[in-house]
């Protein structure tokens, strides 16, 4: 079966990053919203990768949550040392080449710092998204912090 142009793109980013063996797979079910995606894969809804993008006055990033938790803006801002605000949807397509519902931890147009939410460590396997809101690709924690060479902080809302 062949893959749609954007989930095609995600596999090629994941070939170019040595991690070829990462399959995405497209389903007839939507994994637009991390319930979503849990039930479509039959996982957790903890283990669902949600890729967020925020901007602030020095640049973008990537906060890569655990789908069961909701990110703590103040902790994030103290990470990057900035106020923040979620980007808009026109802002995370321009940034990554991707629309909200399908944004993938790689593959992006423009390269974002990234930060990977400490829960998400707990789970032998995730599942993130890969282009659309019916895309998705399983890999180990490792294999996430491989790819994105994102920060491990505590990123949940109490």
């Amino acid at each position: 079966m062949s893959l749609s142009p954007s989930a095609a793109k995600v596999q090629r980013a994941l070939e170019a990053r040595g991690y070829g063996h990462l399959r995405v797979v497209e389903l007839e079910a939507s994994t637009r919203t991390a319930p979503e995606a849990a039930r479509a894969v039959g996982a957790e809804v903890g283990q669902i990768v949600k890729s967020l993008v925020f901007v602030g006055a020095r640049g973008a990033y990537l906060f890569l949550v655990s789908g069961k938790n909701r990110l703590d803006l103040g902790k994030a801002e103290g990470l990057v040392g900035e106020a923040l605000r979620p980007a808009t949807p026109e802002e995370v397509r321009a940034l990554t080449g991707f629309a909200i519902g399908g944004v993938p931890p790689v593959g992006h147009a423009t390269p974002l710092r990234a930060f990977l939410d400490e829960d998400l460590l707990a789970y032998p396997r995730l599942f993130a998204a890969a282009g659309t809101p019916r895309a998705l690709f399983p890999l180990t924690p490792e294999e996430l912090l491989g790819l994105t060479g994102a920060q491990v902080a505590d990123l949940k809302e109490a």
